[in-house]
């Protein structure tokens, strides 16, 4: 509809319709100034990733957040921690570059669909909705670790305890006890701690001292005159076996075939046999159960 304006609000009038024309033109807008005017600043527009600096990043919904943080406790935190920031098998995700430069999900939806298999990463089947808040909760955690003062670590502890307790009666306590080998593992370990060493149970023997003599990997070495030498594995391929005997030395022997006779004895079997069969819920399951031995 065309207004007419009287002679005294014309100029008026023509400025109103001029910064109209501005909002909608951002061309316009950002013309050069006329003479002796300064130019007026020009907010930049919110990023859609992770990236960004000084309050420009993009605000998400408490539900989508919600929503994001359940996605991310039951696919991701037991490799990348608790809190994104990475765990004893998975990196960082805050300083991901994927996550990073990542558009609505679109990179990481594209990343995790494949996986890295490579690098024990499997891929996720995730539909496109969930993606989008999986990476907005994503997003968000970058927001708030580049803001420290509001950045909060994930609980992952959202198993039922009780059927934790079933499930570690039925499974596990032919080999471990809740007031024996892993009595007070709840003030010893984190909750991150705990879910990481049930999927990933060769962590145990990372380091050294009694846990990691108890699961290192040991060998027998069986000679055709009937020597047998046995240690702890040092390498073994289809050329060769090295061992540590109690002594502390290194002793290397060749295979040609099954000569000499070789046997190899891992105490984490069991729980590598276990990965294969394990739900989500029953490893949320048993991180509640065991974060309550106190």
């Amino acid at each position: 509809m065309i207004r007419f304006y009287k002679p005294a609000h014309v100029v008026m009038g023509l400025f109103a319709s001029l910064a109209v024309l501005n909002a909608q033109n951002p061309a316009a807008a950002n013309a050069p100034p006329p003479p002796g005017q300064a130019a007026k600043p020009v907010a930049p527009p919110a990023r859609r990733g992770g990236l960004g600096a000084g309050g420009d990043y993009q605000q998400y919904s408490q539900e989508t957040l919600d929503d994001g943080k359940r996605i991310y406790t039951a696919n991701c935190a037991f490799c990348h921690g608790g809190n994104a920031k990475g765990g004893e098998s998975g990196p960082d995700l805050l300083r991901s570059t994927i996550v990073l430069h990542d558009e609505d999900g679109k990179q990481i939806g594209a990343f995790i669909h494949v996986g890295r298999p490579d690098k024990g990463m499997p891929k996720f089947n995730l539909p496109e909705d969930q993606v989008t808040e999986l990476a907005a909760f994503l997003h968000d955690s970058v927001r708030a670790a580049a803001q420290r003062n509001t950045y909060k670590i994930l609980d992952i502890v959202v198993g039922d305890p009780k059927q934790g307790e079933i499930y570690f009666n039925a499974h596990c306590a032919s080999c471990h006890s809740a007031t024996g080998d892993l009595a007070h593992i709840g003030s010893k370990f984190d909750p991150v701690t705990i879910q990481q060493k049930i999927v990933m149970p060769r962590e145990f023997g990372r380091g050294a001292g009694p846990a990691a003599n108890k699961t290192a990997m040991t060998v027998t070495v069986t000679q055709p005159s009937g020597e047998v030498t046995e240690g702890r594995l040092v390498h073994i391929d289809d050329f060769s076996v090295s061992l540590a005997t109690a002594d502390g030395k290194v002793k290397k022997f060749e295979r040609n075939g099954d000569v000499p006779k070789v046997e190899v004895h891992d105490p984490l079997q069991p729980h590598l046999d276990l990965l294969p069969q394990y739900t989500d819920a029953d490893i949320h399951n048993l991180t509640a159960y065991l974060v309550t031995l106190k």
